[in-house]
């Protein structure tokens, strides 16, 4: 199980020796990505397996829509789609991350074997948050957010996207740490298509060398987003649906992955795991000569 390469201590941060990729499991009935397909938990478990099959090195198990627009869920919902799911699956020996901005939801599913919290609001949106990550030692992703999905375009207004950017992640890096957070634990994500335009999604993608800057490792979450969509559709007719975006979603991990990405989060998993080795192969090629495998000798 490719799982098992992460290298970490208890509750520290996985790491590879190449970019990660993290599989998307949506417990949702009104996900952009796959309306609802894996909203029961028995088959939301066998998709967590698929993907680790398939090549994932770790899984994002979530339980509430944050495309743009989403209404929220209640908590009591939330935990009933997210524990049960991460509860088989760390069973099964899968590293799993919980996708969430409650604390609730985020203590309940570290208490179920999650090993990693991906909070799309940075902490913003639970003051207990921070709290609860601090108190268990977890790894925390912070992810660049301006505020609730059900208003966020109205957000997306920037006079320098990457500077903004880059300032409020740091601001976010710097409560979370001021909360108790190690900061050697967290890793951190420029929030593409949240309170974004296709523009400053691809700006973004041109300069994760600045976003890097921060000092803190990079989760790229580009999979299947609408401006991979615009970009296909080339403004000449309506973007090609989600699911015809996943070629388009291995050209950008192949990127990241070559920009030094801690990992990225995808839906299809088997083009992106392939895209990190390769992107691993020819930096190692560019370090030393290459054995037959593409490896460096």
């Amino acid at each position: 199980m490719s799982t098992s390469q992460g290298r970490s201590g208890p509750l520290g941060l996985p790491t590879w020796d190449r970019c990660a990729v993290m599989g998307v499991v949506n417990v949702t009935p009104d996900s952009f990505s796959d309306g609802g397909q894996w909203f029961d938990p028995e088959l939301a478990v066998k998709h967590g397996l698929d993907l680790v099959a398939q090549g994932a090195d770790l899984v994002d198990v979530g339980g509430e829509s944050t495309r743009p627009g989403a209404a929220r869920v209640d908590a009591a919902e939330e935990l009933r789609r997210v524990v049960p799911v991460v509860r088989e699956l760390t069973a099964a020996g899968v590293l799993v991350s919980v996708d969430t901005m409650r604390a609730e939801v985020a203590e309940r599913a570290l208490a179920a074997g999650a090993r990693l919290v991906n909070d799309v609001s940075g902490g913003q949106a639970d003051p207990a948050m921070i709290p609860v990550v601090a108190a268990a030692g977890t790894p925390f992703v912070v992810m660049h957010w301006r505020g609730q999905s059900i208003d966020m375009n109205n957000r997306a207004v920037y006079g320098d996207v990457l500077g903004e950017v880059v300032a409020e992640l740091r601001t976010s890096l710097d409560r979370a740490v001021a909360g108790g957070v190690d900061p050697e634990r967290i890793v951190v994500d420029p929030g593409l298509g949240f309170a974004k335009d296709a523009g400053h999604d691809l700006t973004l993608l041109a300069h994760l060398a600045d976003l890097r800057s921060l000092g803190r490792p990079l989760l790229v979450a580009a999979s299947r987003k609408r401006f991979l969509g615009r970009i296909l559709a080339g403004g000449t007719g309506a973007p090609p649906p989600a699911r015809e975006r996943d070629a388009a979603t291995a050209a950008v991990t192949a990127i990241a992955a070559r920009e030094g990405a801690w990992a990225v989060r995808v839906h299809e998993v088997h083009a992106s795991a392939d895209a990190v080795r390769v992107a691993r192969a020819i930096e190692n090629a560019g370090n030393g000569p290459a054995g037959p495998d593409g490896t460096a000798r």
